[in-house]
């Protein structure tokens, strides 16, 4: 039996395994898990350049293709030629209510799509927002809140939480 499932491996993972330098190791199963997780595409949208090349790399050494917005316009603009299976947003971007108003609009025009909000104004301002309440989750729009500084980890965990295995 398990002939036939290398046979379909090679035929079927190693190629797309092969684009993202995945070492192969014969060891068929991580090696399908790696490539089911590879075909999920994530958005990630925030204004600091800095926080999006860590995190881009730290989702793509998990094994998630990653696509940038540094802002709302470029994201809007980035989903409508693309299909993603989750969005990482800040809170604040051009506006104070930028990831308010693109986790409102994803979640009206995409609504299977997860998003994930991020927010320094905890630590920056004071101001604490939570998805505890049906009324704050009515308006807030996020499948998960996260307060910024965040750590990889905390991060990946929500990400692999919110999508299907």
């Amino acid at each position: 039996m398990q002939l036939p499932i290398r046979r379909l491996l090679k035929k079927l993972v190693l190629p797309a395994l092969d684009k993202c330098e995945y070492s192969w190791n014969n060891d068929w199963f991580s090696a399908l898990l790696f490539a089911i997780t590879m075909s999920q595409n994530v958005l990630l949208i925030d204004d600091d350049p800095d926080f999006r090349q860590r995190t881009k790399q730290s989702l793509q050494d998990a094994g998630f293709n990653v696509t940038e917005a540094e802002g709302e316009n470029q994201a809007y603009e980035i989903a409508r030629n693309k299909k993603f299976d989750l969005a990482i947003m800040n809170l604040i971007l051009e506006n104070s209510d930028s990831g308010f108003s693109l986790s409102h609009h994803f979640k009206q025009d995409y609504p299977k799509m997860p998003i994930v909000l991020l927010s320094s104004s905890m630590s920056e301002f004071g101001i604490e927002f939570s998805l505890e309440s049906v009324a704050e989750r009515s308006w807030i729009n996020a499948d998960t809140l996260l307060n910024k500084p965040i750590r990889s980890e905390q991060l990946l965990q929500a990400v692999r939480r919110l999508l299907p295995q």
